[in-house]
């Protein structure tokens, strides 16, 4: 038995050394293979399955040379170049017995591309983004990115839940029609917009200053009530812009939430703010460490005060104007830095102006690029500063800002850079130039004038020169008004307006019983006087006719003829006058976003030449206020108007009429009257005075549909002839007020601003043309 186990233990022991011995011959087997594939060369590459793509375009994509050694790494990298190429939807490469097989299936080309369901964007708009091609291999990838290009145009469209899906219909001889498959979806509007934080100012007042609109009765026109991410990151800066203008330092959007509706058609927009507190300037002061520099010299130039309500905008302001001082005063590199403390206890901002001497540094060269019609010159007059002059960053970020707002441009970015010595820089000035010139198309009502149509041309940037050229033609029922108008804004190279117009106006028995015919010629010159004012110089040749005139004695029972003194005006006169016109509007600095208030006064001399000579003499003064946290508008206007002939009389074509000083009446309504004509006719007077009062307000509708309410108070009157002979003693020249209270409707849509007034007179005349309502309508397109 003993024996017997010794005998199996020796077989194992040599059965274990056999199987060692054959596991080592496996393993040696195993790393000569490995040896082998790590490194292997092919005599022979075998393309297969290509049916349009040469052979040696396949060779090239692989990069494997017949012959040269290869590894499994370089195998698999020949393999991805292959996929990369587009051109193959499977590769595979396979080594046998000294040949590398490459076997491809090539993509099919497109036969055919074609976009389905779509009906808000037509076909033309879509096809434009698609880079796939007809005859061109079909690529997967560009189809999907196509695709995603469609569902982006609804997206700007408002279309949010639109979806564009890719599909191949498979055809002979390899070949595939690609189609685009559109589910439009409905447009998701901003259903409302909503406010969290504001104190000051209502929900309806921070509405009206968004870009973005609530729906409302006219969404399927007005687009600005589409939800676009872009348009609400804006309106977070417009926002901020609105806030800080009214002294409201530390005002932030804290976020903007948009909320789908439960059906998803619709956005719930919420702005979450914090207003924080108003500020007040408080001490205005000018300090300077510039040795030798008159510190009077520029407080005399302040304009900011203590009290008024904290801008960026007058801070601004300020600043450009103690820096031109500076100029003015041959101060170069004179700097005006800002100092601002701050007293939270009486919520007012302390402001020194600090004034420095900056870093000496030239403007090198201002170099211009991508102006293929705009000269050069209409962009560098936008320039302050030119070559050689020290550079002020603040002018440069002004010039900008000049150049954005030529409307010349869709794109425009003024950079610098440092020039040919650290103590240089070189002003870039990148444009991208937008189409300038519009047709309008038009039309009109209105109860004097009956229904009318307008068509004009006009051109912002007339040959690249900056000019502005319009012709327009305007046509009544029994009324024309057509002009041509050249404008140059900067004449000589200078801050000077020139403009020429030429204008031809008609009348047919237009609220009278005599037609009218004028042709004229008028120049004018304009240039700033001040900040806000501006002076106008102008020249009219005009050739003023009035005909058809009925003849006959109005002083005779049943004649019909016209008023006498109209009979004895009818002809054709020359006129040839001179004239200045001055013009304050606060607006023009917009230091102050809620009060505005203009002057006007201006002069017109005839007798320079013409059949006429004659002094009249033109005034306006209005006033625009906001309160009650600028829900509620004020204003105030006071006209008035003389005409005095020196030699001869006025006529009826020259002399005021209209309802420019008492609304509530027809177009001849008020003023002096020939009693015993037929027609009583309206005569017009040498003189005119009015006044109105006008405040509008909400009237509780969503501000989306546009309407608010108003009522006004009118005093006013026309008077005033220099020859009422042959009249028998029946003609009313004199003086009388006419009061009228009114209310109005107004409307904004997209056709056009709409008024509607509902008046009555306080105080009028028997023979005065009352009119109790009245509306406009105008649009344009």
């Amino acid at each position: 038995m003993t024996m017997r186990r010794a005998e199996l233990r020796a077989a194992g022991r040599k059965a274990a050394a056999r199987w060692a011995r054959l596991a080592g011959l496996a393993l040696a087997a195993g790393c000569v293979s490995g040896a082998v594939w790590a490194q292997a060369s092919f005599g022979q590459i075998d393309v297969r399955g290509n049916q349009r793509i040469e052979t040696s375009t396949v060779l090239t994509y692989a990069g494997i040379e017949p012959g040269s050694p290869v590894t499994a790494g370089q195998i698999n990298a020949a393999k991805q170049r292959l996929l990369a190429s587009g051109l193959f939807e499977s590769v595979e490469v396979t080594p046998a017995r000294g040949t590398l097989i490459i076997e491809v299936q090539e993509f099919p080309t497109i036969n055919r591309i074609s976009i389905e369901g779509n009906r808000r964007l037509n076909d033309e708009v879509l096809e434009g983004l698609v880079t796939s091609q007809p005859r061109r291999v079909y690529s997967p990838s560009t189809a999907t990115a196509d695709a995603r290009a469609i569902a982006d145009a609804y997206f700007q469209a408002g279309r949010l839940a639109a979806t564009v899906t890719p599909k191949i219909i498979v055809r002979d001889q390899n070949r595939v029609d690609l189609v685009f498959e559109v589910t439009e979806a409905a447009v998701v509007e901003v259903e409302r917009i909503g406010f969290v934080g504001n104190r000051s100012f209502s929900d309806r007042r921070l509405r009206q200053a968004l870009g973005t609109k609530q729906a409302g009765i006219f969404r399927q026109i007005i687009r600005r009530d589409t939800f676009l991410e872009d348009r609400v990151q804006f309106d977070r800066q417009v926002l901020t812009d609105f806030y800080r203008s009214r002294g409201f330092v530390d005002f932030e959007v804290l976020s903007v939430t948009p909320e789908f509706s439960r059906e998803r058609d619709a956005f719930f927009l919420t702005f979450n703010i914090r207003e924080g507190q108003r500020f007040e300037l408080g001490e205005i002061s000018v300090t300077t460490d510039v040795p030798d520099l008159d510190v009077a010299a520029f407080e005399r130039v302040v304009r900011a005060r203590t009290g008024q309500t904290y801008s960026p905008t007058r801070i601004e302001d300020t600043v450009a104007r103690l820096e031109r001082e500076a100029i003015e005063l041959g101060l170069d590199f004179i700097r005006a830095d800002p100092v601002i403390t701050r007293n939270d206890r009486e919520l007012t901002l302390d402001v020194a102006f600090n004034l420095t001497r900056g870093p000496r540094i030239l403007v090198e060269r201002i170099d211009i690029e991508g102006n293929s019609t705009t000269l050069d010159r209409v962009i560098r007059r936008q320039f302050r500063v030119v070559e050689g002059d020290p550079f002020n960053p603040r002018e440069i970020r002004d010039s900008a800002e000049r150049i954005r707002a030529l409307g010349y441009f869709a794109n425009s970015d003024v950079t610098t850079r440092e020039g040919t010595a650290p103590d240089r820089v070189i002003v870039d000035v990148n444009v991208e130039e937008q189409p300038t010139g519009s047709l309008t198309l038009g039309g009109s009502y209105s109860l004097d004038e009956g229904f009318g149509f307008a068509i004009g041309l006009s051109e912002r940037n007339f040959l690249g020169r900056g000019q502005f050229l319009n012709v327009s033609i305007a046509a009544g029922i029994d009324n024309n008004n057509s002009s041509l108008t050249l404008a140059e804004p900067s004449l000589l190279g200078r801050d000077l307006n020139g403009s020429v117009s030429i204008y031809y106006r008609s009348t047919d028995s237009f609220n009278a019983d005599f037609n009218t015919d004028e042709l004229g010629f008028r120049p004018t010159l304009g240039f700033p006087v001040s900040d806000n004012g501006r002076l106008e110089l102008n020249y009219r040749l005009s050739r003023d006719t009035i005909s058809d005139v009925q003849s006959g004695d109005p002083t005779i029972l049943g004649d019909n003829g016209s008023s006498a003194i109209i009979q004895r005006e009818e002809g054709r006169l020359v006129t040839s006058s001179i004239g200045y016109n001055y013009s304050y509007n606060s607006a023009r600095t917009g230091l102050d976003p809620n009060t505005r208030y203009r002057f006007e006064f201006g002069q017109n001399f005839g007798g320079v030449g013409g059949d006429t000579q004659f002094v009249e003499t033109l005034a306006l003064a209005g006033y625009e206020t906001k309160v009650m946290n600028e829900d509620v508008g004020l204003s105030a206007t006071v006209r008035g108007a003389a005409l005095n002939f020196t030699e001869g009389n006025s006529r009826v074509i020259d002399r005021y009429r209209g309802r420019n000083y008492a609304r509530g009446f027809t177009a001849n309504g008020i003023g002096p009257r020939d009693l015993t004509a037929t027609n009583q006719d309206a005569l017009g007077g040498n003189y005119a005075v009015g006044v109105a009062f006008e405040a509008d307000f909400p009237v509780g509708l969503p501000e989306e549909y546009g309407i608010r309410g108003g009522v006004f108070y009118d005093i006013g009157s026309i008077w005033g002839l220099d020859d009422t002979a042959g009249t028998g003693g029946e003609v009313d020249d004199d003086f009388h007020l006419r009061q009228v209270i009114g209310a109005t409707i107004f409307w904004t849509t997209p056709i056009g601003p709409l008024r509607f007034d509902f008046t009555r007179a306080l105080e009028k005349e028997d023979y005065d043309d009352e009119r109790t309502f009245d509306f406009r309508v105008s649009t344009r397109f």
